[in-house]
């Protein structure tokens, strides 16, 4: 094997391919990255066994055919640290020695073999379903704040990917929860299929939200199994096991009949809870919240450095009312709101608060009062 390629072109592919490989792992082969030149491509893959990232690059010079592994990290972090756009040669020596060379710079990364390397079959029977970009990167950043970390509910620690039909159109709809709070976002679909609803595990969430971030093309392609997911855009594709287990009916927890709104600009209430917390050492202290006719007076008491209390004009429908609300919960959820206007709909101090966004329809937010 030997090709030759720009420093750039190759770091923008391992960017993925070292995020996804396990730091810490029991098979060594799980660190290396597959490097594979045949048929006038470089592929580039990396994989933790659940997860895996593969991507074609064609604009490379091709000495000779050929594949071999080596450590992602390494790879990655030599490249990083390589002047930009500078010319690298690839040169496998033999089966255990990769030779890196670029202007003086000259390298020796040890490589393990490609037998060893975990071999994938994509068994996806159905046609892809066919996304627009912008619109399932926005479904996951606005779903993926309230997904869970509890290992004891598996199927709480990623976003439920489902359809939902709603006056004659069908939307593509993801929600996450960590039963302190909820996270709600659909988009149009233009054709469902025979689509099946899945669990998407939270490093996939992630890896996923990174790549459409930085890919240039406006569509993303769906392929779905019993027990995979992948998802590709341009050349590039991510591969996934679904979380095995079934989602609770989340809309059982979301309030219908909450009376009580406040409405408030989300950026001075950003900035306004940001400033009271700042007396919270470890910033786990709730905010306390009074709402008024035309205010709210936001409060936090931390028992180890002292208190910050702060008052904020504000629309508000009925008699007064305090609650109080984790203040991290209350800012991710406010910082995905797109109007200028955060609405909050409440029915008392203990009772979920529904959280809305006038310029998305279709995103809802619920988030759980805290007894402070």
């Amino acid at each position: 094997m030997q090709f030759q390629i720009k420093r750039d072109t190759l770091l923008k592919s391992l960017n993925f391919a070292h995020n996804v490989i396990e730091r810490k792992n029991t098979l060594p082969i799980l660190s290396n990255v597959l490097l594979d030149v045949k048929g006038g491509k470089l592929s580039v893959v990396a994989t933790d066994l659940d997860l895996v990232f593969h991507d074609e690059i064609t604009d490379l010079k091709i000495i000779k055919d050929g594949n071999t592994t080596t450590s992602a990290t390494v790879l990655h972090d030599l490249l990083r640290k390589l002047p930009s756009n500078l010319d690298v040669i690839f040169n496998l020596q033999d089966e255990n020695r990769l030779s890196i060379t670029a202007e003086s710079s000259k390298f020796n990364l040890l490589c393990l073999p490609v037998s060893n390397f975990p071999n994938f079959s994509d068994n996806f029977n159905q046609d892809g379903i066919i996304l627009n970009k912008k619109d399932f990167l926005s479904l996951l950043n606005k779903t993926k704040i309230s997904m869970s970390n509890d290992e004891t509910r598996h199927y709480l620690n990623g976003i439920f990917i489902h359809t939902i039909e709603n006056k004659g159109k069908i939307y593509l709809t993801g929600v996450a929860t960590d039963s302190h709070r909820l996270s709600s976002s659909s988009m149009v679909m233009e054709k469902a299929g025979d689509f099946k609803s899945f669990i998407l595990p939270k490093k996939a969430v992630f890896q996923l939200s990174n790549l459409l971030q930085d890919s240039s093309n406006e569509k993303i392609s769906l392929f779905s199994s019993d027990t995979k997911v992948q998802f590709k855009t341009g050349n590039s594709q991510i591969t996934s096991k679904i979380i095995d287990g079934k989602f609770p009916d989340y809309k059982k927890v979301v309030p219908t009949n909450n009376s009580k709104n406040l409405a408030v600009n989300v950026k001075d209430l950003i900035n306004s809870v940001e400033r009271v917390i700042t007396v919270s050492i470890d910033r786990k202290e709730g905010v306390k919240i009074t709402l008024d006719k035309d205010n709210i007076q936001l409060f936090v008491n931390s028992s180890s450095s002292g208190e910050g209390k702060e008052t904020l004009k504000a629309n508000y429908n009925s008699e007064q009312l305090t609650v109080s609300f984790n203040s991290r919960y209350l800012l991710d959820i406010a910082s995905e709101i797109e109007d200028e206007i955060i609405t909050l709909k409440l029915n008392d101090a203990v009772s979920p608060v529904l959280i809305q966004d006038n310029s998305d329809k279709h995103s809802y937010y619920v988030i759980m009062p805290m007894k402070i």
